[in-house]
């Protein structure tokens, strides 16, 4: 029995630090410096807990003392469940991300990492009988721990996060230690029960927040991938009511106006438009990155802006962000669009005929706390090239400044795109002040020639009027970033 509560606890251990992922991602973002953050901190408490351990099992060897620390780790984990969202709303805003990331995985999750990383050399001194096998009972106790937590990884990362959600999967962890408390040692059954209430009562109580959240509109979601926040916000200077839809802390990443749900309401969509304008006669689109598929559908419903009869392929990498979109964005089967459930990279490198788009529209960047580094990098350019025919244009959305010290991310993708594409113009959202941070579209180019800067049609001709002419580049500039090079993360701390 001793045994099963070892790699049980191995198991969560695991289990949450990949849901962390999840408690932390609408506040903070899921970055490199996220990543960091959780790992440095359930690593160190591990530590701690296996220094702590050692020294307590030595003094008091009583299996009814591992199943109180199991306990008390059940406990542990039920705070994550019920101060996640008041600590870090509170932390998100007041302070850096590398020191907002830090202290919300301190509080949060060493607790139960500390308690967590007492069991396994707790078991060790329980299970020593003889000092001529000490080496194979460790030996034997942390494989066991080990499996449990490569057991844990797979559920929690294949299966249960997008199954059960993040929460829900948080309260199941303490339960599961509450069964590991048991197999530690069978007896002090008021303790069991009273954590076993606990976890019930934190249960019934998320559950009547949650369906308060539903009622109100208000929808918390895990996909596969991520965690998406989906609700209904009313502008009060336009009279709009929209439906958002947010994977991060910096908003919205996809809008519907509830009164006409094809029409762009979040401005940097209105931008994809100008693939009209620089390929008139475009014919076949390929879209990376779909979200609420706001702009397919304005596309798809608006033929004669795009050539007459456009295709469109969407490659989104998340089913359930697809799914999201059917439920509450009116997303429909639409004759001349196909989805694909894919990474955008691997799209481009295996389903992608050459030169068989017109124009690419690439929203992938919708976030400055989680850009994917991969599709910002010099081979994605030129995997974006061959895609395209000989006139062929790709628009990219990027949040960054254009100017000053916030501007890195976009310098860099700009150089990076500058050194495939012969031409490659920019287009600010907010061009008063360009030091500030905010949309900017690209548009590269594939052949050298000249677009049009001007259009007869006044949207057109408003949204041309916002191209931007950067500095030059220089020596200090960030460089091309390439798979081998690409701290998109760190250009974008500062933001």
């Amino acid at each position: 029995m001793l045994e099963i509560a070892v790699f049980l606890c191995g198991a969560v251990v695991m289990v949450l630090e990949l849901a962390g992922s999840r408690v932390l991602a609408p506040f903070l973002g899921t970055s490199i410096v996220v990543w960091t953050s959780l790992i440095g901190v359930v690593l160190g408490s591990l530590s701690i807990g296996y220094w702590w351990g050692g020294r307590l099992a030595d003094r008091r060897p009583e299996p009814k003392l591992l199943s109180r620390i199991i306990l008390l780790a059940a406990v542990a984990t039920l705070l994550i469940a019920g101060l996640k969202g008041l600590l870090l709303s509170s932390l998100q805003n007041r302070t850096g991300l590398t020191a907002a990331t830090l202290a919300g995985t301190t509080v949060l999750f060493t607790p139960v990492a500390v308690l967590l990383g007492m069991v396994s050399p707790f078991a060790v001194r329980l299970r020593l009988q003889d000092a001529k096998k000490s080496g194979r009972t460790a030996g034997n106790l942390y494989a066991l721990s080990t499996v449990g937590s490569i057991a844990g990884t797979f559920a929690a990362g294949f299966w249960l996060t997008a199954a059960i959600g993040t929460t829900n999967l948080v309260l199941c962890m303490a339960g599961v230690l509450v069964v590991a408390a048991f197999c530690a040692h069978l007896g002090d059954l008021p303790a069991k029960l009273a954590t076993a209430a606990l976890i019930g009562l934190t249960a019934l109580t998320l559950s009547i927040y949650d369906r308060q959240l539903n009622a109100a509109e208000i929808h918390d979601i895990d996909t596969p991938y991520q965690r998406v926040l989906v609700y209904n916000a009313h502008n009060t200077q336009t009279g709009e009511r929209l439906r958002m839809l947010s994977t991060g802390p910096e908003g919205s990443q996809s809008a519907m106006d509830l009164a006409d749900p094809t029409r762009l309401a979040l401005a940097y969509t209105r931008y994809y438009r100008l693939a009209g304008h620089f390929r008139p006669d475009v014919k076949n689109m390929l879209m990376l990155g779909g979200g609420g598929y706001s702009f397919p559908k304005y596309a798809m419903n608006r033929p004669d802006e795009f050539g007459g009869a456009p295709r469109m392929d969407v490659v989104e990498i998340d089913p359930g962000v697809t799914d999201i979109a059917r439920r509450y964005f009116e997303l429909k089967a639409m004759p001349g669009l196909s989805l694909y459930h894919d990474d955008a990279r691997r799209f481009l490198n295996g389903q992608a005929a050459p030169g068989g788009y017109q124009v690419a529209l690439v929203d992938v960047f919708t976030s400055h706390l989680s850009v994917p580094f991969h599709l910002a990098t010099k081979e994605t350019a030129q995997a974006l090239s061959r895609a395209l025919d000989a006139d062929g244009v790709v628009l990219v959305n990027c949040i960054s400044a254009a100017e000053g010290p916030k501007s890195r991310f976009y310098r860099a993708l700009l150089a990076t795109y500058r050194s495939v594409f012969p031409r490659v113009e920019s287009f600010l959202l907010e061009p008063e002040d360009p030091r500030d941070p905010q949309n900017i579209i690209l548009a590269a180019f594939k052949s050298p020639a000249e677009p049009k800067f001007e259009s007869a049609n006044p949207e057109y001709a408003a949204m041309l009027a916002h191209r931007y002419q950067p500095p030059a580049l220089t020596a200090a500039d960030p460089p091309v970033l390439t798979d081998d090079f690409a701290p998109v993360d760190h250009y974008l701390l500062n933001l």
